[in-house]
């Protein structure tokens, strides 16, 4: 299908910081059942995600599978950014779903390893594919407790919240040019949530 001059590839997205100082961020883009080239999502959705996380870090974070759980690895070493118990996969002929539990790792805060949850959903809608990557409930070190200071926040929305955000973009237009083999121009359109502070 031709390409017009003006088409772009809309990539929704969401990052705040909710009232209990945890993290929300979602991103998110619509596939038109048209431009479809596979009739159906690809079940390999999480190695996609590993392997763009491993590309585009240029290997500096190597997602390493370890008794059944994910570690996100800082280059060789055994020292864990974030850590993920097993995924739990969800899918029927609308939808397509796995979640990751957090369960540690160097960049969350002590006693928050439980709360945090990532997410990579696909879902069917009026012939449509909505597809989504969603990190909830999430706590990072940078922001240090639950009432962080305005230097944190400010450190945390320059680093990792704005590295996650370009890493997830990527992925997400990446995966649209390998299910239609067409490659369009990028604009990110931002949603605010009710009740959280943009971070």
């Amino acid at each position: 299908m031709p390409i017009r001059d003006d088409e772009k590839l809309e990539v929704w997205s969401q990052q705040v910081l909710l009232p209990d100082a945890s993290v929300y961020s979602k991103q998110w883009l619509q596939i038109e059942h048209e431009v479809l080239k596979l009739p159906e999502f690809p079940p390999e959705l999480l190695d996609l995600y590993l392997s763009h996380i491993r590309r585009c870090t240029l290997t500096l974070i190597r997602p390493a599978k370890v008794n059944g759980g994910i570690h996100f690895r800082l280059l060789g070493s055994s020292l864990s950014l974030l850590s993920f118990s097993p995924p739990v996969i969800h899918g029927d002929p609308e939808s397509y779903e796995v979640t990751l539990c957090l369960s540690g790792g160097f960049l969350v805060q002590q006693g928050e390893c439980e709360r945090g949850r990532f997410r990579l959903t696909a879902k069917g809608f009026g012939g449509d594919v909505t597809v989504s990557v969603e990190l909830s409930d999430y706590c990072p070190l940078l922001l240090g407790s639950s009432r962080p200071s305005r230097l944190r926040k400010v450190s945390y929305r320059l680093t990792q919240a704005y590295i996650h955000k370009v890493v997830t973009i990527r992925f997400l237009a990446g995966l649209y040019r390998k299910l239609t083999g067409r490659s369009l121009p990028v604009k990110v359109r931002t949603q605010s949530l009710n009740g959280g502070e943009e971070i």
